[in-house]
């Protein structure tokens, strides 16, 4: 299990929402490239991007920013938020991101989703993120009918590499992880799960290692990091340590 530094991006600023919400910001760098560099200079073996003025807007807004992000690392970047047809995800993978992240694309538009699997085999990953078991889309802003484990299990068939699953109501709040409904979508997935939302501190990250053995092989943290409740080295150096060193074959994430 890999643990994966996000870098939310908000005009032009490295930002954390609180519970999905374009209201609750809080701004941790005005160098979203800096902070990128920082993550990976203390040992982060991926980063988590996301455009959140894309995901609100419904396109890219900061493609500029991912491709200066993307070149100034050796490290795999995924990216996620306003990508809503194909020729946006061959953009960000020609300029080098490793795997993007389809949300709102793959609810609303799944032939389009499926396409982009089958197109680009081994560089898609779903994102479902949820409110009360409900999968939201449009930033955030649209609560779906669409229980969470309904769409995964429709989504595996499509050859996705993954499903980064990310409790809202969590997210940004340091409230801790969503344990039991992260387990829940891993131990039905054949795909492998990446969780999202609620990390604080390194028991939190440890009390999600242990979903490992149901196919959770990846935990993104964000403000826990930034506020310093989380320091990013010492949590990398105990997964290594306690947790299996590669991932299961499927998802590129080592």
């Amino acid at each position: 299990m890999i643990l994966i530094p996000a870098v939310d991006l908000k005009q032009g600023q490295c930002v954390r929402l609180r519970e999905g919400r374009a209201d609750a910001v809080t701004v941790f760098s005005e160098d979203p490239v800096a902070m990128g560099r920082q993550w990976a200079a203390q040992g982060a073996e991926r980063l988590h991007v996301v455009d959140l003025d894309g995901a609100f807007e419904k396109g890219p807004r900061h493609f500029e920013v991912v491709e200066k992000i993307v070149r100034s690392l050796t490290i795999p970047v995924q990216v996620g938020g306003g990508l809503r047809d194909l020729d946006t995800v061959q953009r960000y993978l020609d300029v080098g991101v490793a795997q993007v992240i389809l949300g709102t694309m793959a609810l609303k538009k799944s032939k389009m989703a499926a396409e982009a699997c089958r197109r680009f085999p081994g560089r898609i990953i779903i994102g479902l993120d949820a409110r009360d078991n409900r999968v939201a889309v449009e930033g955030w802003t649209e609560i779906s009918a669409s229980d969470p484990l309904d769409l995964a299990q429709r989504f595996e068939g499509w050859g996705v590499s993954a499903v980064i699953f990310t409790d809202i109501r969590r997210d940004g709040t340091q409230r801790g992880p969503a344990v039991r409904s992260t387990q829940r979508l891993a131990r039905a997935l054949s795909v492998p799960v990446i969780a999202a939302g609620g990390i604080v501190t390194l028991a939190d990250v440890q009390k999600m290692s242990r979903l490992e053995k149901d196919g959770v092989v990846g935990v993104i943290t964000g403000r826990a990091i930034y506020s310093g409740s989380l320091r990013l080295p010492e949590a990398l150096a105990w997964l290594r340590k306690h947790t299996a060193p590669t991932a299961p074959a499927g998802v590129n994430i080592l």
